[in-house]
């Protein structure tokens, strides 16, 4: 084998379309550049990382690629599992795939993202898109930005995200048709009674050129059925205390002896099962009439379903007014011991059989024209719409036990003690004196049934115009500028049906008794085999029995239908009686408008300093930002502070509030410089640093604030939420080393970032808030209801969301290398390995007391170490790969009763693939995800108070590929 020159088959890709010379036609031009060099044909992954590194090396940012040799030839199942091969990116698992991903130690709500160039909204309810609703088969390429550009649009902090759909055009054949079939097999979900085991994925796309290849069409289409499959711990946050020791009163005692100790709130422990449907749909029409002009139109589609149970207990351990008994004790937390129920407390093991049911929705169109208006000017337009839907609709219902279900009047069993013992990352021990009623259904009984909504809808539209100049200088190849607008509204509807009492048995609204036909008994298998047994509820047999006139759908209304409501949202009724407070559906509920106008120039750099050539940009982009939202102010029914009737769904009024909408405008700067110095043919050094923003999450500008004043004419408000956030703010330097090497195929990059973020978000107290210069519908005075007399308000205080939390550096060191040994003898020459390291760190600390005592946590998304390494081999027809992703400690969220902030354990998931191909147009393909089970574990502070412990299974799929 001759000598194989990577710099020198990179200039010929360059000059053939950035493209590998596969076809004929490719390396015939490769030789005609260099007739003296061999050129090595390179298929399957080994071609896709060489492309990766082309791309790499020529971009003017410091960046990550991703490259794939067509539509469906990526064999992740989502975008999320594909971006997680790049260096410094990992990923945060839900429902044991690959969902959301961290950049640099950053959160997904530092990450923004693109398709096609375009700003892409999400269902989520943050900033955050959901790659895993993105089917790797319809994506051919994806970039991640870590240094900014002024063209770039402005929000990511952590980086950009770009994901591009084919061009087919560029494509190298007149027609190519893709497809991919394959079955897939869950090996957990037999351990979960009712769950499906088997699923497929499938995938479809056509490329082809017409009219003298001016008219180019693609399209794709990619479907995912898949078991969703997980058995689970979940332990509650620390949210009372007690002295469960007996020595509060101990004046001999330690001196560091509180007087109460932390106690949990309790735990879960569930059987998760059901099934996710993802349809993805691509059409692409591009149109070159002349060699100077293209117009492109693309849409995609992607449209997730999942419908998904959970069942088993959830253990309530009744809070302080419980008994606890030989108490273990992990610090200042209990962690362990025996809880016996007394009259005032709500100690109760309750039976789960949840039914959730979420609906997706992501659209995104774009229309582009690319002018080359004279060998110098190019002008870019752009218009684009990004639109996501979310029905997610959480429908909860209670079992509890009693003394005797066969009787009239059925009455709670109010006898209730257990013991348990935290294991930190392993399962607990526990123990129910009621265990055996868990699984008869002469004892349990339903005693509630709920519904929660939630609806997001977002979209944005946009528009772009860009320009490009070429110049004729020793210093810059180009000037670019432009401008975009971008419109968007964000909305979110809550609504609530309520039927029965989780924690005792209703009068008026009496437990339902369960018949055999509706219940079936379910055994725990496997670690979790020792948890007693309970009854698996059939939903549709339970509620049809309980509602025979069909389940009242759920509704935004101030209190409960009966007339006696809540309509100050204080939590007391306003009429005599009990209530439940429902006025948060209306309180949570309303819109998010965002108008940002966008300008920048830019420079290309093409120059010499001495003898060594440097490329690279420099610029500056504008952002002015204009964001309100709705709000209901309650002004306490005062008609000249704008209090208007608001009707519910049930025909409930309240005129205590004032429809308003509150926001801000602000402008900011931001300037960006990236420097690449070509050192030799093979080596460079990048340079860059800039300013970023990141936004705060579309969510947390909404605006559910309220105001009052009190009877001293003093102005107190709240809000959970804050459409007065600003962004997050950042100064950013990399500099990285790339060395590719000459007589193989491969590179080594060492690159190093640091950046300096100005704040997070917080909750905090502002004294004298000047409630009246910031929107607020509030009153000059009030009128002293004794004395008749005017008493002038003042300002007081107002706790809500801000920027104020301390923030501070984040800096690491990533390392990346790539081989393919083409330099061996056959048949070893097809071997080859792509690792990559980062390590982490961060000055920033958050404070939590999840766990009990107040302490210090990372930031979310910040893994000190993070690995992945992929070893491959390909032989002729065969083709096998390894890929072991390893992140360290990291802090996330884990969603519970409440959504905690929690750490979570280090873990390694250790993915598996192998194909052969028949033909050059038929292949099969297997393909183990999670090949050791790995399960997610987190904890509470210390690994002794358990979080969560989550197994998924491995995921095994099977089937083949044609292209033609």
């Amino acid at each position: 084998m001759g000598k194989f020159k990577l710099s020198a088959l990179m200039l010929a890709l360059v000059a053939a379309n950035s493209a590998m010379a596969a076809t004929e036609e490719e390396r015939t031009s490769a030789k005609e550049i260099d007739p003296e060099l061999e050129v090595i044909e390179v298929r399957g992954f080994s071609r896709s990382l060489i492309q990766s590194l082309n791309q790499k090396r020529f971009s003017d940012t410091v960046s990550e690629q991703l490259s794939a040799d067509d539509l469906g030839a990526l064999p992740d199942v989502s975008m999320a599992d594909a971006l997680t091969r790049l260096p410094g990116i990992s990923a945060v698992r839900t429902g044991g795939q690959a969902a959301e991903i961290n950049i640099r130690g950053l959160s997904g709500g530092f990450v923004f993202s693109t398709l096609n160039g375009r700003e892409q909204v999400s269902t989520s309810g943050s900033r955050s898109i959901e790659f895993d609703q993105y089917p790797s088969e319809l994506i051919s390429s994806a970039a991640v930005y870590k240094s900014p550009k002024a063209s770039l649009i402005e929000g990511g902090v952590a980086g950009t995200v770009e994901l591009q759909t084919a061009s087919p055009l560029d494509n190298d054949q007149q027609h190519k048709f893709t497809a991919n079939v394959r079955g897939m097999y869950n090996d957990r979900a037999s351990e979960v009674f009712d769950a499906t085991e088997y699923g497929d994925r499938i995938s479809f796309s056509y490329q082809g050129k017409f009219l003298d290849d001016t008219l180019g069409v693609a399209l794709g289409y990619a479907r995912l059925f898949q078991p969703s499959v997980a058995t689970q711990f979940i332990g509650f946050a620390y949210n009372g205390n007690k002295d469960v020791d007996g020595l509060a009163n101990d004046t001999d005692g330690p001196a560091d002896n509180p007087a109460n100790e932390y106690i949990s709130e309790g735990f879960e422990l569930q059987h998760l099962g059901g099934e996710e449907t993802r349809n993805g749909y691509l059409t692409s029409i591009e149109w070159a009439p002349t060699d100077n002009f293209k117009l492109k139109g693309d849409a995609f589609l992607s449209r997730f379903d999942s419908e998904s149970f959970a069942r088993g207990f959830r253990v309530k351990f009744g809070g302080p007014s419980a008994v606890y008994a030989n108490p273990v004790l992990d610090g200042n937390a209990v962690i362990g011991g025996a809880i016996n129920r007394t009259s005032n407390s709500f100690t109760r093991v309750e039976i789960v059989n949840d039914d959730n049911q979420d609906f997706d929705e992501v659209d995104s169109y774009g229309i582009n024209a690319d002018w080359q208006i004279t060998d110098r000017l190019n002008v870019n337009a752009d218009v684009s719409l990004s639109r996501a839907k979310s029905n997610f609709r959480n429908g909860l219902l209670w079992a509890l036990v009693a003394e005797d279900a066969t009787v009239e009047n059925p009455v709670f069993d109010t006898n209730v003690s257990l013991n348990y013992q935290l294991n930190g990352l392993n399962l607990p021990d526990v123990g129910f004196n009621q265990a055996d009623a868990f699984s008869d259904i002469d004892r349990v009984m339903v005693s509630k049934y709920g519904i929660y909504p939630y609806e997001n809808e977002d979209e944005v539209k946009a528009f772009r115009l860009d320009f490009k100049y070429e110049l004729e200088n020793n210093w810059f190849s180009s000037i670019e500028f432009g401008a975009r607008y971008s419109d968007r509204e964000y909305s979110n509807n809550r609504s609530v049906f309520e039927y029965g009492n989780d924690g005792a048995f209703s009068s008026t609204q009496p437990p339902l008794r369960l018949t055999d036909d509706m219940t079936t008994v379910v055994d725990w298998q496997g670690e979790f085999s020792y948890f007693p047994s309970y009854l698996a509820i059939d939903l549709d047999k339970a509620l049809n029995a309980w509602f025979p006139n069909g389940i009242p759908q759920p509704v935004q209304t101030w209190g409960n239908a009966d007339g006696v409501v809540d309509l100050d949202g204080d939590g007391e009724p306003d009429a005599q009686g009990y209530t439940t407070n429902y006025s948060w559906t209306m309180l949570q509920s309303g819109s998010v408008y965002e108008e940002v106008v966008s300008a920048y120039l830019m420079l290309n750099i093409d120059t010499e300093i001495g003898k060594l050539p440097v490329t690279g940009n420099i610029g500056i982009r504008r952002v002015d930002t204009d964001q309100s939202a709705t709000v209901l102010e309650n002004v306490g029914g005062d008609p000249q502070l704008g209090a208007q009737y608001i009707v519910d769904d049930n025909g409930i009024v309240n005129d205590l509030y004032a429809p308003s909408v509150l926001g801000i405008k602000y402008t900011d700067y931001l300037p960006s410089l990236n420097l690449n110095f070509k050192v030799s043919d093979a080596t460079q050094i990048r340079f860059a640093a800039a300013k970023v923003m990141a936004r705060a999450p579309i969510n947390r500008l909404a605006g559910d604030a309220s105001a009052s004043v009190n009877n001293d004419g003093e102005i107190n408000g709240s809000s959970t939420n804050n459409p007065f956030l600003k962004p997050f703010y950042a100064d950013q330097y990399d500099i990285s080393y790339e060395q590719y090497f000459e007589d193989t195929d491969g590179a080594l990059v060492v690159a190093a970032f640091y950046k300096n973020i100005d704040s997070f978000i917080d909750t905090v107290a502002i004294e004298n808030f000047d409630f009246k210069g910031n929107g607020f519908n509030v009153p000059e005075y009030i009128v002293d209801p004794v004395s008749g007399e005017q008493i002038e308000t003042t300002n007081g205080v107002y706790t809500t969301a801000v920027n104020n939390a301390k923030g501070g550096y984040i800096r690491g060191i990533e390392l990346a290398y790539t081989q393919v040994f083409s330099f061996l003898p056959s048949p070893f020459e097809g071997l080859g390995i792509n690792a990559s390291y980062s390590y982490t760190e961060s000055e920033v600390q958050s404070i939590t007391d999840l766990g009990g005592d107040s302490v210090s946590q990372d930031l979310p998304g910040l893994s000190n170490n993070v690995f992945n390494g992929t070893l491959f081999y390909s032989y002729e027809n065969f083709e096998t790969r390894l890929n072991v992703r390893y992140r360290d400690d990291f802090v996330s969220e884990q969603v519970a009763v409440n959504e905690q902030v929690v750490n979570f354990d280090a873990e390694t998931v250790i993915d598996f693939q192998t194909s052969y191909q028949f033909t050059d147009s038929f292949g099969m393909l297997l393909q183990v995800n999670n090949l050791t089970d790995e399960p997610t574990q987190s904890y509470f502070g210390t690994t002794s108070k358990t979080g969560t412990t989550q197994f998924f299974g491995r995921q095994f799929y099977l089937g083949f590929t044609y292209n033609h």
